[in-house]
């Protein structure tokens, strides 16, 4: 098979190497999926760069999220198990976790739905408890983690606020259905949150961004409000004031989503069941801006990391279904 593999850590462009390999073979408990698509994930990147939580022995194969099929011919999504990532022909993981596929979705929405937006999920509604008509702020609206936090904060009847960066993404955010959009890069995000919400600040923070992004965020946050920690793609990791979140009552909420997969397994599944019905319902579709061929993966890992993508970017191999 066909398999993109990482010899050495450094810029995805530059160490993924794509390779003839074996087929994996499943351990104890694991399934052999032939991929129909694998979604690409900032987390990736990280995996390239060698920055990531989790650190596979070299050489190893990134892809954390993919639409896959079982050899009974179920279609599903995974997670796979590391070294044996999902940008390849097949890949593996592990039984217990696999969830099956909305069939609302085609696969590299499917592919898409999982990890964002169980994120989404869990930091909007277990983490922050987002209530209907309360003010959501997302960072990166026009993002796939920011994209995927949009439309759920939007199902759940809150007012949006989308943040994103350039005329094109804010179009783009528009579209996802933000009540306001704000393009950082000419306007001041603090005083059009302040004016938006009535000097009240908004009441939920999702912030995949870190770096500047949470330091404005902490200016706009409403009384009682919540920030939700989500990522860092700006690169730069904040460290909050706790003085400032006494003083102004507002809470810093951190989310690491694959926790729950070892802590509340059966959250998951819950939530899995969740999004199915929003998807099937139309309230929620991944947004899938680019489908590439398993050949061009690298670059696009390469764009995602250096963020010029919009929403998501899907390696579908030669001979899947789209």
């Amino acid at each position: 098979m066909q398999a993109w593999r990482v010899h050495e850590n450094g810029e995805p462009g530059e160490v993924m190497r794509l390779e003839a390999t074996p087929v994996p073979t499943p351990g104890d408990g694991q399934l052999l999926l032939k991929v129909r698509a694998a979604n690409i994930n900032f987390p990736d990147a990280l995996l390239c760069r060698g920055q990531y939580q989790i650190r596979p022995p070299l050489p190893f194969t990134p892809g954390v999220e993919v639409c896959g099929e079982t050899e009974d011919g179920r279609r599903v999504l995974a997670n796979p198990a590391l070294p044996y990532g999902g940008f390849a022909e097949y890949t593996v993981a592990d039984a217990a976790a696999v969830l099956p596929a909305p069939e609302a979705l085609d696969d590299a929405e499917a592919a898409a739905l999982h990890i964002g937006y169980q994120t989404g999920w869990f930091g909007l509604h277990r983490r922050a408890a987002l209530q209907p008509g309360e003010t959501l702020l997302v960072h990166a609206a026009a993002g796939g983690v920011g994209s995927a936090a949009v439309q759920l904060g939007k199902a759940a009847g809150a007012k949006v606020i989308g943040v994103v960066g350039g005329p094109e993404k804010v179009r783009v955010a528009e579209e996802l259905g933000c009540d306001v959009v704000i393009d950082r890069r000419s306007d001041d995000l603090i005083s059009v949150v302040k004016e938006t919400t009535g000097g009240r600040g908004a009441d939920v923070i999702y912030d995949p961004v870190g770096g500047d992004a949470y330091a404005k965020s902490t200016k706009c946050v409403a009384f009682e409000g919540r920030i939700v920690v989500v990522g860092f793609a700006s690169g730069v990791i904040p460290t909050p004031g706790l003085n400032h979140a006494l003083v102004k009552n507002y809470s810093v909420l951190g989310l690491h989503w694959g926790l729950y997969n070892t802590k509340d397994p059966d959250a998951v599944r819950r939530c899995h069941d969740t999004l199915t019905g929003l998807a099937a319902k139309g309230a929620i579709k991944p947004l899938v801006s680019e489908r590439v061929a398993l050949k061009d993966g690298a670059a696009a890992v390469q764009r995602l990391a250096d963020g010029v993508t919009i929403g998501r970017v899907a390696i579908v191999p030669e001979g899947a279904a789209a």
